[in-house]
């Protein structure tokens, strides 16, 4: 019986240990009772993968306009540009615009 006490003993002798115990305590309640940490890891992850969405889709709007901007570094791509975009023309030109019947616009009187 002596035996057993002893052993007991110098098995619970580190736990005596203030650093031990806090210690230990530390790693029961971060595995065990912080759910906080698992929620934040995964509300992370969902920003991550959303600004990485965000890049993707602003990194081909920026390509889209470098190739836009090249474009306009020239006389006929600033005509092409004005043409599209503001409906203008040359004094001696007529354009006619033709729109689809799906474009107009109907009011619901008619």
């Amino acid at each position: 019986m002596l035996k057993k006490n002893k052993k007991i003993l110098m098995l619970l002798k580190p736990l005596k240990n203030f650093y031990v115990l806090v210690l230990t305590a530390f790693i029961i309640w971060m595995t065990i009772f912080d759910t906080n940490s698992w929620m934040i890891h995964s509300e992370l992850n969902k920003d991550i993968k959303t600004l990485n969405s965000k890049i993707k889709f602003y990194s081909t709007e920026i390509r889209k306009d470098r190739k836009e901007i090249n474009s306009l570094t020239t006389d006929d791509g600033i005509e092409k540009y004005a043409r599209e975009h503001y409906k203008m023309k040359k004094d001696n030109e007529v354009i006619y615009l033709i729109e689809d019947q799906d474009s107009l616009n109907f009011s619901n009187n008619e």
